[in-house]
């Protein structure tokens, strides 16, 4: 438990301001281009059907947060506006989110602080943040159960409720995206784990030990096994109440479990070849950028450009292998679950039977790669050596300034001007 003391350095205040600042940069230039582009030309006919019940299109993928996006506009009016706004609110939301994650996980101030510096500028939350499409949905919905996890464990006198907060979300981000699915069993495996490992008699029904002394393993299998896929299966209800292509009838799957072997078909069948696809080296060693716009709209020629911090991603592969290290030497389990939870999220996309991958599939596990460089400028910090820990923050706000234009939809002097952003030939 949480310490007097340690509670009174919480820097919950300056996590708020980084998120709102964050949300602010995002809201500049939001609704340009005044026309859906990249995987938007999707999801914005997608939200209108949900809108309409209409007809169930769209199903390779989950519904929420095509249904979040329906709710934007609902309230923001079907315009650009409309489209992005809520993506916006959940960026924050997730920056926000991590940065509580890794406090509850460290209690450290300055991990936490940098962690929510190499998060804003890293560019892949960023752009994923400004768009209508399904990516930063379950990532806020992951963050926000990572968050309410890790607190249990820290504050087991509020553990019920956040369990059980962390089980809704953890069903919220699967019903977003496929791609949740990777990390959604992983707060019950730990309760598990650990509480295997603490050796009690009634491994079931006992309520002492880690993780969360006074819930039991049966308690914690509900919240964090059972309740996610309640909130996951409630979520597709709406679609059985289209006028076309509903659920169960005539010509469309007969019920949810038809519907996603249907789904599953769906997103392996995905085989033609796209100018923008890569592989996961390609991720780790920031090689292969993506195009989400490059075109003259809204009066000039704009660019935003999908790739992450020049500096940052490749720094924080070193930043990996010293929390592998200081996690197994050590005995750190902060950084041990950072390396474990990269290797995993990546490995996800190594073994995946989906042939056809882009580069922001990569957005999760740069996640944990920035955390994990948060936690080795700690150490320098802790140390001594501060410069050391403080230049590559302030340098990757730098490039962060730098890149702005070409992440942001500025207008840009003429065709060729991508040249000035695109550092490496892949990139173009």
């Amino acid at each position: 438990m949480k310490s007097a003391r340690t509670a009174s350095q919480d820097p919950i205040g300056w996590c708020a301001l980084l998120a709102i600042a964050f949300l602010a940069l995002c809201c500049v230039r939001l609704t340009i281009p005044g026309i859906a582009y990249f995987d938007e030309v999707h999801y914005v006919p997608a939200l209108r059907e949900w809108l309409s019940l209409g007809e169930f299109t769209n199903r390779e993928h989950p519904p929420f947060a095509k249904q979040l996006l329906a709710l934007s506009v609902l309230v923001f009016g079907d315009t650009p506006l409309g489209w992005r706004a809520l993506p916006v609110v959940a960026g924050a939301a997730a920056l926000f989110a991590s940065m509580r994650a890794l406090w509850f996980a460290t209690l450290s101030r300055f991990a936490t602080l940098a962690y929510g510096v190499l998060l804003a500028t890293g560019f892949l939350l960023f752009v994923n943040a400004r768009i209508a499409m399904l990516d930063i949905f379950y990532l806020a919905f992951l963050a926000l159960a990572f968050w309410q996890s890790v607190a249990a464990m820290r504050e087991p006198e509020t553990g019920r409720r956040r369990l059980a907060i962390a089980g809704v979300m953890l069903g919220l981000a699967m019903a977003s995206k496929w791609n949740a699915l990777v990390l959604a069993p992983v707060p019950g495996l730990v309760f598990l784990a650990l509480r295997w490992a603490a050796g009690r008699r009634r491994l079931f029904l006992s309520r002492r030990g880690l993780p969360v002394p006074g819930i039991t393993l049966v308690e914690a299998a509900f919240w964090l096994g059972l309740l996610p896929l309640m909130v996951y299966a409630a979520t597709y209800l709406p679609a059985y109440l289209f006028s076309e292509g509903a659920i169960g009838s005539a010509g469309a799957p007969a019920n949810i479990l038809d519907l996603h072997r249907t789904m599953l078909t769906m997103q392996e069948n995905v085989v033609k070849p796209h100018p923008y696809q890569s592989v996961w080296w390609q991720w780790v060693l920031n090689w292969r950028a993506i195009w989400y716009l490059y075109e003259p709209v809204d009066g000039a020629y704009r660019g935003i450009l999908l790739i992450g911090n020049p500096l940052t991603m490749l720094l924080g592969l070193p930043a990996l292998v010293w929390c592998l290290w200081r996690g197994l030497a050590k005995r750190d389990p902060a950084a041990l679950s950072v390396a474990l939870l990269y290797l995993l999220t990546l490995g996800f996309w190594i073994v995946a039977a989906k042939p056809i991958q882009f580069y922001y599939h990569y957005l999760l596990p740069s996640m944990f790669l920035l955390a994990a460089l948060a936690l080795a400028l700690d150490a320098l910090w802790q140390s001594g050596r501060r410069w050391l820990a403080l230049g590559p923050l302030a340098i990757s706000a730098a490039l962060f300034a730098w890149f702005y234009p070409i992440l942001s939809a500025a207008p840009l002097d003429g065709k060729m001007a991508f040249l000035e952003y695109t550092w490496l030939k892949s990139w173009q």
